[in-house]
This record gives C-alpha cells, sequence and structure tokens, in this order.
C-alpha cells in the first residue's frame, strides 16, 4: 500500500484556535487527518513498544508556531517517517500502527460506533447482507460474511474482500484489497459514490489450493460462481469447443469437473486490469495487464498498430516500487496542486532480467498500480512458503486467527450477534448458500484460441532471487 502525505489543511479547533492537519493518503485516497500531536503519540507508543533503534527518525517538536516552510518540511518528514512504519515488516503489521489508523480514519469522516447492515457483493451478482459495526475492521466484516454463508472457519483464509468500482457497461475495476488498517464500512461510505462496491473473491493464486476449497459445498459454489463470472467477463479465454464442454458440464450440474476444465483454459485465475499505458517495448504503448500464475502478462498495442502479448515472471523481477504524484488537471497551469485542480498518478515499476546479464526498468502507469502491487506480493508470499515447505492454508489460517483480537480499546465494543451465537435463521443460510449455484453461462463469449498472438511473446529467460522455474 502507498501511503503519503501530498498536504495539509489548516483547521479550527474546539476551542477557536487553529492547528495545521496532515492528509495522509492511501493509494492516492483521503485516509484520514492527523494533528503532529497525534503522530508524535503514535511514535511514542512504537518507541516504548520496540525500542527506540528500531523505530525511525521522527520530526521534532517546535516551541514557535511553524512558517509555511517549516509546515512543507515537517510534512515532508512526516510522510517519509509513515511510509517507513509502514514497510517495516514489524512495524507496518503491528496492531499499535493499524488501530492507529482505522481510528484516525474513523475520525476524520465523523461516523459514530454503531449497528449498521452492509452489503458484500459476490462473484455472481448477489449481494449478502452482514449486520456489523461500523468499527468493525476487515477481518471482522469477513468473519460476518463468512458466516452469513456457512463457510468453514478453515476456508475464511482463502477469501478476501476487494473494493470494485462498476462501470455503466457493467465491467468491474478492482480498485484494492481490503486491508487490516481500514474500517470497509467507513471506506466504502467516505467515497459517497453508488459504483463502488464490496466483492469477496479468493485470494490465493496457486489453482492447487482449488481442492481445499471445493471439498466443502459453500467453497465450492463461491469459487464455481467466480469463475463463470470470469468467463463471461473474457478474463478466461474459451474457444467453441471448450463453452460446449462447459454448456454441458454447467447442464449436468457437474460443478467440480467445470472448475477442472477451467482450470486448463486460458487467463484462469487472473484479475484483468483496466486499460493503461507502459514505456515496453517502446514509450507510450497501450496494454492491458492482467496478473495471475505468478506473472504479469501483457497485451499491448504499439504506436504502429502491431498487437504483442508476453509475460514477466515475478520471479524474474528484482524488485518493483510504486510512486505517486500529482498532476493538474488543468493544462498549462504551473501553480502547484491543489485537491480540486488535480489527480494523482499512478505508476508501478519493476527491474525486470531480460537476460542472462541484462536488467531492465519496465513501467506501467496505471490507477490501479497499488492492486498490481498487491498481486506481485502476495504471489511471491506464496512463492516462498512453498518453497520452504510450508503449507499455505497454515499461512491463511496463522494469518486470519491472528488479526482477530481487538486492541484493548476496543474491548468494550461488542462483535455483532452474528458471529457470538447461532444464527436463529439457519435455514435461510442454506438456502442463499445454495442460490450460488444458480450461475448461468448466458454471458460466454466463443472466442477461439487461434487468434491468439503467441508469435510475439517477449519474456525473460532466466530466474533468480532463489526460486527458479523448477520451484514453480
Amino acid at each position: 500500500m502507498h501511503f503519503s502525505i501530498p498536504e495539509t489543511e489548516v483547521r479550527s479547533g474546539e476551542n477557536g484556535s487553529t492547528y495545521v492537519a496532515y492528509n495522509i493518503h492511501v493509494n492516492g485516497v483521503l485516509h484520514c487527518r492527523v494533528r503532529y500531536s497525534q503522530l508524535l503519540g503514535l511514535h511514542e507508543q512504537i518507541k516504548k513498544e520496540y525500542g527506540s533503534n528500531v523505530v525511525p527518525a521522527f520530526p521534532p517538536k517546535k516551541i514557535f508556531t511553524l512558517t509555511p516552510a517549516e509546515v512543507e518540511q515537517r510534512r515532508e518528514q512526516l510522510e517519509k517517517y509513515m511510509q517507513a512504519v509502514r514497510q517495516d515488516p514489524l512495524l507496518g503489521a503491528s496492531e499499535m500502527f493499524n488501530s492507529f489508523l482505522r481510528k484516525a480514519q474513523q475520525e476524520t469522516q465523523q461516523i459514530p460506533t454503531e449497528d449498521v447492515a452492509l452489503d458484500i457483493c459476490l462473484s455472481n451478482g448477489q449481494k449478502v447482507t452482514v449486520n456489523i459495526l461500523t468499527s468493525d475492521q476487515t477481518e471482522d466484516v469477513l468473519d460476518a460474511v463468512a458466516t452469513k454463508l456457512d463457510l468453514p472457519d478453515d476456508l475464511v483464509g482463502y477469501f478476501s474482500l476487494f473494493l470494485i468500482r462498476e462501470g455503466v457497461d457493467g465491467g468491474l475495476t478492482f480498485v484494492r484489497k481490503l486491508q487490516e488498517f481500514e474500517l470497509p464500512y467507513v471506506s466504502i461510505t467516505s467515497l459517497r459514490s453508488s459504483e463502488f462496491h464490496i466483492l469477496l473473491r479468493k485470494s490465493y493464486w496457486d489453482m492447487a489450493y482449488d481442492g481445499d476449497v471445493m471439498d466443502n459445498r459453500v467453497g465450492l459454489n463461491l469459487l464455481y460462481a467466480q469463475t463463470v463470472s470470469d468467463i463471461e467477463r473474457s478474463w478466461i479465454l474459451v474457444n467453441k469447443d471448450q463453452h460446449r464442454q462447459l454448456k454441458s458440464l454447467q447442464e449436468k450440474g457437474s460443478k467440480k469437473e467445470f472448475i477442472h476444465l477451467g482450470q486448463t483454459l486460458k487467463y484462469y485465475g487472473y484479475i484483468k486490469f483496466d486499460p493503461c499505458i507502459t514505456d515496453f517495448p517502446e514509450k507510450g504503448c497501450q496494454v492491458i495487464v492482467s496478473a495471475g500464475n505468478n506473472e504479469l502478462n501483457f497485451h499491448v498495442k504499439l504506436p504502429n498498430e502491431q498487437m504483442k502479448e508476453g509475460s514477466f515472471k515475478v520471479t524474474r523481477m528484482r524488485c518493483w516500487r510504486v510512486t505517486s504524484s500529482q498532476v493538474p488537471i488543468a493544462n498549462g497551469t504551473t501553480n502547484p496542486c491543489s485537491s480540486s485542480k488535480c489527480e494523482v498518478k499512478l505508476e508501478l515499476a519493476f527491474e525486470y532480467l531480460m537476460s542472462k546479464d541484462r536488467l531492465q526498468w519496465v513501467t506501467i502507469t496505471s490507477q490501479q498500480a497499488i492492486m498490481m502491487s498487491i498481486c506481485l506480493q502476495s504471489m511471491v508470499d506464496e512463492l516462498m512458503v512453498k518453497k520452504s515447505g510450508g503449507s499455505i492454508k497454515k499461512m491463511l489460517r496463522k494469518r486470519h486467527n491472528g488479526s482477530i483480537h481487538r486492541p484493548d480499546s476496543q474491548q468494550a465494543v461488542k462483535s455483532p450477534p452474528l458471529l457470538d451465537s447461532p444464527d436463529p435463521n439457519r435455514e435461510q443460510i442454506v438456502k442463499l448458500s445454495t442460490k450460488l449455484s444458480s450461475v448461468s453461462l448466458r454471458g460466454i463469449s466463443a472466442s477461439n484460441s487461434a487468434n491468439d498472438i503467441s508469435g510475439n511473446d517477449f519474456h525473460g529467460n532466466y530466474a533468480f532471487e532463489g526460486i527458479g522455474d523448477d520451484d514453480l
């Protein structure tokens, strides 16, 4: 996730005095406004808990009122501080840091803690309404959805909640995976747009783990619905013969066989991103990027209208980074950006081993750059677990169970009844999860695999960083 503090505001306090607020943005969107004193308090807590040698440098206090130049200097220092804390594996994942951001988010949006109903979308277009608290974090909401669907606890970690935007044509744009430092209800409400929704989708990449999910009825239905949806949206490519086979399996109600066939199709399990711009193989090229199978797939349109398709394996990426900048919307202006006149430009750049002795940076300019980065990181996490001989099932369960505990400051806030006691509407739950089977292939478009541009593929041919093709 990309943290920045691109701007400050002078705001009025309760006693009529003014203070400088620092606007913390996550992925280019305002997450919260905080005062220097609040961040100083967080710094002191982190230093007390983890020691001075672990915590990054924090800008010092000033005795006198800051000049505009000093405010700008402090803004830059605080931005670097927040980025350093977030990037630290220990500090960035700490409950202390995440609970600070959740509380600040709720206070900034001025949403009180109360019971609310929140709609969660499924891949087949259905919605599950869960009763939660506005202060419930992402894992709490995921638990509530799993309980409503009757999904077993040991499978919850195989799924995640994603913030998506639905276009007028029904297309889906993945904005980001909801994180542990945010409150889903506050995040979706603060956007103030009916275009945005929260979607439940599987959170792993290796199709070998589909077997764990398919052993359960609800897990099977969820995975089946996602596979059908991806085919209907042409995220998974099928030819006419495959289309007929899928139709036949659906008519027979053979969901497992349907998924098994889907696993053999091109781009199964990939997330497809909106059209964007890349500098590879040359600057200014239009590209459609898809993430899956431990790679970023490029479908590039060159300036001469020629099409190229190829893949960049995550095992050949030495590193990657996400950068953001504020770009004036009005052409020709030289004034500094304001929130009303600028838009955030996001870029994902990765250094790729094109050949044994040649590294090259490849840049993607896309508003989904953060989501692409999250995909790459999760792929690497899975590969490292597999290489070490560990179990992703144990990793997911540990990650899920380890984040349920609430800090002392939230102990007084009770979980919704849905999580505390058996649901009296158990029959309705069963019917809801059964409805997932009512997915049709009406939207599948038959595409001929012969049209795939395989002759113009581009990719690296050397593995390094301890993970090679033999490990995949």
